[in-house]
């Protein structure tokens, strides 16, 4: 008879592939900077609460600390994307929460300027025109 392993919680906890690290990597790989914050130079850090199915998907977010309007609905898109593993046991169906804290801090300026061109070439005999695609690279001194 095989021993079945015991958990050290009643319910366990939802897991994200990756850890806590794998959170992090994950939501700062997905979030995008508004560009009215980045107009308007606003930093800090949204703090959210998340409601995790029995599946693992969110389903509801509140915002506990809100940094600007556009900064909380780019946090809220991001958390939205997780998705956690939730181990069954007992056939139970359990909602739980989950606290993160997304900061926003302007991205550094960079010194580099990047054009891109696209140049249609057509032809009165061709059907389909040739086109290029021309990148520049610019540093600013």
């Amino acid at each position: 008879m095989k021993k079945v392993k015991k958990h050290k919680n009643f319910i366990p906890q939802p897991e994200f592939l990756g850890g806590p690290k794998g959170i992090t990597d994950f939501i700062y790989r997905e979030l995008k900077y508004p560009d009215e914050a980045m107009l308007h130079k606003i930093e800090g850090t949204v703090v959210l609460k998340a409601e995790i199915n029995y599946k693992g998907e969110i389903i509801d977010v509140k915002i506990i600390s809100s940094l600007h309007p556009v900064c909380d609905e780019e946090a809220k898109r991001v958390v939205k994307l997780l998705k956690f593993k939730i181990e069954k046991v007992r056939d139970i169906k359990v909602s739980f929460f989950k606290t993160f804290n997304i900061k926003f801090k302007m991205p550094p300026k960079s010194n580099e300027l990047l054009l891109n061109y696209s140049i249609v070439q057509s032809d009165k005999n061709l059907t389909n025109p040739a086109s290029k695609k021309l990148n520049y690279k610019i540093t600013l001194g």
